[in-house]
């Protein structure tokens, strides 16, 4: 890639990390600028206009142009490598799990742990503590699913990594401290720590 790859981020989020993570494993060099979504930093008028109306990050800007999306901006990077499968079945399975972690997994894991672990749970709206046990209980069965899908292979997707251990390993291994008990999960605890010793691998906090 001869353009320039900036990520718009905030380092402490696992949508963000999964680009971060991403780019490592390929080995390409990104420029970061953070910012602070608790502050509003990616409300304002001029991020709007820049950077994302959506309001959201990470985005992955390439030279002028911008890709919002953690999993769009993901792709964008490994597009014509190998964490993305070369058989169609296999192409499309990466992207099932993709789209399941983002309706299934992110909305309830993810949240729980921004609100338990940067928002403070005696800080949260009365309709936000409502929604805990409903978020709790499809958080534990998306951890379910996915540890019944391990239990006879390494990866999610062929015999391999793809951007789909990519896009579901951002928050799973963050998951305790959304209150979730990966101690319940071995086959989820032993394909963490397989993604982990990859070769180019990064900590979420590097």
């Amino acid at each position: 890639m001869t353009e320039k790859l900036v990520l718009h981020e905030y380092s402490a989020s696992g949508n963000c990390y999964k680009v971060r993570l991403t780019a490592a494993l390929l080995g390409l060099a990104l420029e970061r600028r953070e910012y602070d979504i608790l502050k509003g930093e990616t409300r304002t008028p001029t991020f709007l206009a820049e950077v994302n109306p959506n309001g959201r990050i990470p985005v992955l800007q390439i030279g002028h142009r911008f890709i919002p999306e953690s999993n769009a901006a993901c792709f964008y990077l490994a597009d014509g490598s190998n964490l993305i499968p070369e058989a169609r079945f296999d192409r499309a399975d990466m992207l099932r799990w993709m789209f399941f972690e983002q309706y299934n997994h992110e909305p309830n894991i993810a949240t729980m742990r921004f609100w338990l672990a940067y928002v403070g749970e005696e800080r949260l709206t009365e309709a936000q503590r409502a929604q805990m046990p409903s978020k709790r209980a499809a958080g534990e069965a998306a951890l379910k699913l996915m540890d019944e899908h391990l239990a006879d292979r390494r990866f999610f997707v062929g015999d391999s990594l793809s951007l789909a251990d990519i896009a579901l390993y951002a928050y799973t291994h963050v998951a305790e401290e959304g209150g979730f008990a990966l101690s319940d999960f071995a086959n989820v605890r032993e394909w963490m720590e397989r993604v982990a010793q990859l070769p180019g691998h990064v900590a979420m906090e590097s």
